[in-house]
Parts: C-alpha cells; structure tokens; sequence
C-alpha cells in the first residue's frame, strides 16, 4: 500500500492547485478558506476536524469530482474515490439500490484482487506487500461507509424504506471482508463496534448471506480484545435452532473464539505464580465460560453438534450450494487447499466413475452438472467435523463437565465417531505434514487438523472420568471383567456402572483402533503425540490392573519402548508422552515390569533407555515416580516368591533399588525448578522429588535424605543452595495446593498415596523448629539460611 506521507502529499498539492476552481458542497468558500489562519491547508487534517466537531467535510468523497479526476491518475487511485463518492450520493434513505449495488460490485473487482493476491501469497503481512485499492478505499472513508449502508435499514424509522437485496449485502460484506484480509487496522476498527458486530449476528438468519456474514464476524472476533458475550446476542437460541447442520458446523468457527481462554494454546508456558495470582485476581466465572453456559442452555445444541460429528459423508446435504458459495466467497478459507482441491475438480470429474451409489450421486451435482469428486466431499465433512470436535473439547475441559459428559454419552458420540474410524478418521497414513509442538499453532491440512482435534477429544473425554469405558465394545468389556476374575480382584465401579447400551458396537472399540493405527504411525509423525495422550488419558485416575493388562496384551508396552529406544525419535514431546503413558501402564504392574525386562534384555538396550530418561528429566519424571513407586509396594510384597525373582532380575527395579540413584534422581529434580519458574509442565518435578521423600519418611529414612541434600550442596560448594530452593517450592506447593478450590484428588490416585499424607509430609519438612530431624531448617547453616523470604517475589 502507499506509505502515508505519499499519499498526503498528492492530497495537499491537490488541493492548492483546486481551491480556487471549484468549491465543494457544503463547504465554506475558497475565499474564506484560504483567509482563515486557524484551518490548516491540509485537506486531511479538515476531514478530520469535521469527523470530530461534526461541521463541514467529514469525508474525501466530499471533494470536488473534478478534483478526484484530474488526481486519480496520477495518484493511482483506480477511480475509488469517485466510486465512493458516487455512493455516498447515492446511499440516502428512499435511495435507488440498483444504482447502490452497480456501484459496489465494481469496487468488489478493484479490492478482491489484492484480497486472492494476499491469500495465495502465503498469507504476507501488510508490512511485506502493497494494496493501494485497500488503502485507498479506506482512507477515503469507504468501511465507514459501507457500514452505514448494511446498517442503514436497521436504523431508520420510515416505513417503505427500500430493502436491500441479499446479493448487495453479500457483497458489501464481500468487500468488507476483503479488506480485513488485506489491513489489519481495518478489522481492529470493526471489532471495536459492539453495535456492528451485534447487527452481523442478526444477517446469519439469512441462509443466502450466512456464509460471507459468519465469516466476517470470525475475523473480527478473532482480533477484538474482549470477547463478547453470547448472551447478549438477539434470540440466539432461536437464531442457532434455524441453523441448518452446514449453517451450525460453519457457526462452530464463530463459537470457538468465544468459549476459549484466551492464550489457551501456550497455557503450560505460564507460571504457577502468574495464573494463581489471575484467578484470584478473577474469581468470578470468565466470559468463556460464561459462554460455554450459554451454549449448553439452548435446546437441542449438544445433540445436533453430536450428530454433526458422526454423520457419514454420504449423508452430508448441500454440497452444491456450498461450491457455489466458494465461488462467490473464495476467502472464506484460511489456506489454499481447498481451493487447490477445486482446480483438480475439473480434470477429476472426467475420471469419475458413473457407478456411484444413488445416495452420493443425489448429493453431488455442481452448477456445471458434474459429480463431486469423492476425495473433495470428504475434505469438505472433515472442514465442518474439526470445529464442531473442537467446540464439544473446549466444552468437555470446562466447568460444566460432568454435564457435557452425560449429554455426549447419551447422544452416542463416541459410537458415531467409532463407526467413522477407518472411513473417515483415519481412512490414510497422510503423509509429509510438518511436526509440531503440543501447543503449536498451524495452518495443517484439515485431513492433519481432524486427526489431531479427534485425538484431543478423547483424551478430554477419557481423562480421570469413569465414562471412559465407553471407548471399548461389549467384547471388550467382558474381557475386562474376565481379567479382573482371573487376577482375583473386584471389577473398578466405573466398569459395573458403564451403560452397555451407550458402548460402542463393531468387531473393535475406538480404543483398540486408535492403539492399532498407533502401532503403524511413521516414526517422525506428529500425530505420536495426541495418540499416546489419548490413550494415557484411558489410564488415568486410581490405577487399575485390568486396564493395564488390557494394554498389554495388545502389545502397547513393547511397542512404546521400540519408540523410546530403537525409533530413532527425536521429538522431546513424543518421547514426554510416552514416558508418561509408559509410567501409567506399569505402575504396580508386575506383568508390566516382566514384559520390560524381557524387551530390555542388554546392558546396551538399558544405558539406551536411561540416557533417553536423563536427557530430559522434566519430560520423563512422571516415569521416574512409577518406578519408585512400585518399587516401594514391590518390596512390602517379598512374601511373593514371583515378586521376590522380579526384584533380582529386573534391571529397572535394580537400578532404582539403589539408594544413591534415588538420591541423584532427587537432587536434580529440585535443582532444575524454582517458584519463579513453576508452570503447570514441570511441576510435577517437585511432586515426584516429594514421593521420593514421603516413601522414606514412611520407612523412617527422611533425616538421611534430608542429610544427603547437606552433603552435595558442600560437596558442590554451596551450601544452602538446593535446601533453600527446596524449602521455598514447598511452600509453594502448600499454597497452591491446599487451596480449596484446588483438586488434590489426582496426586492422591496417581501416587495410592492419601493426600493427607501429603499434606502432613510437607508440614514437617517444613517446621521451623531446628531441633526436629525432619525438618529443612535444620540442615542449613544459619550463614547460609534464606527462608524467610517471599516466594511470592520475581
């Protein structure tokens, strides 16, 4: 775009050479204007004095035609002053909205240009490209105007006004839009007009203009500072019971800006101490989840977001109508792809096969009379299938869970997504995607984007909740029961109560599908990451041993250690998850530790897997705790001649049956966190480093523990350094944890450890009295002492 002290030059010297030529209407002579010393000569700095003092120009378009026509040329203009300037004459009440429309489209011609230029150039920012018909359009007032012409009807109290037609709103939009896409500043201005954004929401209800208007609400949502609340849209609950599914799908876009948390995607970059001091500074429900209240109060809405997401493609409806939308509205997409898609269209309807069954082929008839390629429909459900997953996985992680959990049962979603599996889900290996970070944001192909949104629902679905059994079938339920029978233990409650009727059916259940796919997934993929977390998420909670087993025999435990340790993985978050779902599967399990000895059979294969544990300790320290702890039940049990041999042959258990590999997994845990730098990632460091000390305080080992911290801190030569450290993260861990609206109940089942215990461990590590052989203090010379301070400090 033109830099701006280009263009106010062209406007000043425009201006001398006019002013004594012509005058424009409504405007004082050129005589008074010259005379005046207090006006500037500036004709922008006069437009901007009658925007705020509401006399005079407020406008260019109010500049002499033939001003505007002599400086277009030369400033390169395009004509799009005189453009606006004729539709301002043109946009009053009782107005000819022929004339109004003729007027519009070709400036959509001038903008929509630069608009594809923008979207097939990879997305440039402003600061990279030029679009001078955007600036230009702008500059001269053209969004304030076209604003005022949408909303004008809304305004007015006449009767018998004339009512705009719904391709002239389409395309006012059009070029709104377009112009969005192009300037930044252009959609922070729309998103700072609540009465604009209120009136959008009101044009959804109109099926022709429904796709251009959610579209333009998305992008201005999507940079206004405070989010809006849903309950202050008109009759939205009967607004989004007019939606159609395509309408509801493509209104998921437009709700997921509104029940996220803002910064949600980098939540585990944020400090403990940042986020505790935002809750408390917010105590009150957020916007988002007031939102998500909102949404969840409107009949019908779970339900149909449920049959959204597990309809087969065959039954989609309106595909047709959807092309020829894009047509109208190639921006609606935030990549090429589908567009890409749309040029392979014509060469790959001629290689269609005319066999198509009769139910597709109803559905796929273009404006040209040609099928749909299969592959494009299918790309087109997935588009619609990834926000309506996403919108069902913010609301399954907030407040309203346990309310969202009974609804998404009842409704059969996990079923529907079973019997979309191998079709739809994961129909294809895609391949050459780029790997990405847990929270990375990504423009992924929707085929990419579906897998992952899929994979984060199942996890938000499974973790620490007893509806999780609804990922298996009958079968695979009995198998459960069966195991538990054979081990001699009683079925976990949640698995008696699990309503069979709401399971999934078929020969599998999506859990063992997704651990299948999981086997043959490339080394490198991305995708590693939300399968292990998915499935981890199944074993969370109180552990149990028929789960564990369940697993096992489905070869899980062989297959993640082929990752960790001959894969060649190099991905620091898909070797954390698997550490972790590693640690969750062998937890007390001593099949589990069998089935790791017999794969870890060399000294080689195990100094592998403990350098892949030590590279990165705050990835793999959840592993480290399981280890611990079930060493610790392990030798409670030495009646057991099985545990007994397990003991001595396990180099695992051997390896962390000696103290001082304990004590240098201890040492470094408390030395690589302080409370400055908590989050919600590696605290889980001090909770293991805090196992370690409760299972030796149980055995009566707490004062030599505390004495080998005294120990390597002189040995170090410096002394205090990690008994202070460790003593501020406890206090720490008291504030954060024994909050009241803090749930402890995940320590409490991942460790078998009562949380009481918990509490009273960090008490008396934490006594100041000296004299006490398990306090902190008392192995810190008084030189050296610094724990009075706040740990509330930066």
């Amino acid at each position: 775009m033109y830099p701006s002290d280009h263009l106010r030059f062209l406007f000043y010297r425009g201006v001398q050479e006019r002013e004594v030529m012509a005058t424009p209407v409504g405007l004082e002579s050129p005589r008074t204007f010259v005379s005046r010393k207090n006006r500037s000569k500036n004709i922008l700095t006069r437009i901007r004095h009658g925007q705020v003092t509401g006399h005079g120009m407020k406008r260019g378009t109010q500049m002499p035609e033939a001003l505007l026509l002599e400086r277009d040329k030369q400033a390169r203009w395009q004509g799009i002053p005189i453009l606006l300037r004729r539709l301002y004459d043109n946009s009053r009440p009782n107005s000819d909205m022929s004339q109004i429309h003729n007027v519009v489209k070709e400036m959509s011609s001038l903008l929509s240009m630069e608009a594809m230029s923008f979207v097939t150039e990879d997305r440039k920012t402003s600061q990279e490209s030029t679009y001078p018909n955007t600036y230009t359009f702008d500059l001269f007032g053209g969004v304030d105007l076209l604003v005022e012409v949408l909303m004008r009807p809304t305004l007015t109290t006449q009767k018998d006004t004339p009512k705009m037609s719904d391709d002239l709103v389409k395309d006012c939009l059009s070029v709104l839009y377009n112009c969005c896409i192009c300037t930044d500043g252009i959609t922070k201005s729309l998103a700072s007009r609540d009465d604009f954004i209120m009136f959008l929401f009101t044009l959804t209800s109109n099926k022709k203009t429904f796709l251009q208007t959610a579209t333009l609400i998305e992008d201005i949502l999507g940079v206004r500072k405070e989010m809006i609340q849903l309950e202050d849209i008109p009759n939205l609950a009967n607004l989004v019971q007019s939606f159609n599914q395509q309408q509801l799908a493509n209104f998921c876009r437009i709700l997921s800006v509104t029940i996220s948390e803002p910064d949600v995607g980098a939540d585990d970059k944020h400090t403990l101490l940042a986020r505790n001091a935002q809750q408390k500074a917010n105590a009150c429900p957020s916007r988002a989840e007031v939102n998500q209240v909102t949404l969840l109060n409107i009949p019908g809405f779970i339900e149909r977001l449920c049959k959204l997401a597990t309809r087969k493609v065959s039954e989609a409806t309106g595909t047709a109508t959807f092309l020829q939308d894009l047509e109208d509205w190639h921006a609606w997409l935030d990549n090429a792809l589908v567009l890409d898609a749309l040029m392979q269209m014509a060469t790959e309807e001629a290689e269609q096969s005319s066999t198509e069954s009769s139910d597709e082929s109803s559905l796929t008839a273009s404006p040209l009379g040609h099928r749909l390629p299969q592959s494009m429909k299918i790309v087109h459900e997935i588009m619609y299938k990834v926000e309506v997953l996403y919108v069902l996985c913010v609301m399954l992680m907030g407040r309203q869970r346990n309310q969202v959990h009974r609804m998404l049962a009842e409704f059969k979603l996990i079923p529907g997504l079973n019997n979309l599996f191998d079709k739809l889900i994961w129909r294809k290996h895609t391949s050459n995607h780029v790997l990405h970070a847990q929270n990375q944001n990504c423009d992924c192909s929707p085929e990419i984007s579906f897998k992952i949104q899929f994979l984060r629902l199942l996890q938000s679905f499974s973790d620490h909740h007893e509806n999780k059994y609804l990922l298996l079938n009958n079968q695979e339920l009995n198998e459960l029961s069966a195991i538990s029978l054979k081990a001699n233990i009683p079925e976990v409650e949640a698995l008696v109560n699990t309503d069979r009727n709401l399971v999934c059916d078929g020969k599998k259940g999506l859990l063992t599908r997704l651990i299948s796919v999981m086997k043959k997934e490339p080394a490198d993929s991305s995708f590693r990451f939300w399968q292990a977390r998915a499935v981890e998420s199944f074993l969370r909670g109180a552990t149990s041993y028929a789960d564990q087993v369940f697993l096992l025999k489905r070869g899980l435990l062989e297959h993640i250690l082929y990752c960790i340790i001959d894969s060649g993985c190099k991905s620091r978050d898909v070797l954390q998850s698997y550490f972790d779902l590693l640690g969750e599967l062998m937890k007390f399990n001593l099949d589990a530790f069998k089935r790791f000895n017999k794969y870890v059979n060399t000294e080689e294969k195990f100094q592998m897997f403990l350098n892949q544990i030590n590279s990165s300790l705050v990835d793999s320290n959840m592993l480290v705790r399981c280890i611990v702890l079930s060493l610790d039940r392990f030798e409670s049990q030495t009646d057991d001649m099985k545990v007994v041999e397990m003991l001595s042959e396990c180099l695992l258990l051997s390896y962390m049956a000696r103290v001082e590999n304990r004590l240098l997994f201890l040492f470094r845990l408390v030395n690589i966190i302080n409370v400055q730098t908590l989050t919600q990632e590696n605290v889980s460091c001090l909770n293991t480093s805090l196992v370690i000390l409760m299972l030796a305080r149980r055995r009566g080992k707490l004062p030599f523990y505390l004495g080998a911290f005294r120990e390597k801190e002189y040995a170090d030569k410096y002394p205090g350094f990690l008994l202070n450290n460790f003593h501020h993260l406890l206090r720490f861990w008291q504030h954060h944890y024994l909050n009241k609206d803090k749930d402890s109940t995940c320590l409490e089942n991942s460790s078998c450890i009562p949380f009481t215990y918990w509490k009273e461990t960090v008490s008396v590590l934490l006594t100041a009295e000296r004299s006490s052989a398990c306090a902190i203090a008392s192995y810190i010379d008084e030189a050296y002492m610094d724990l009075d301070r706040d740990f509330l400090e930066v």
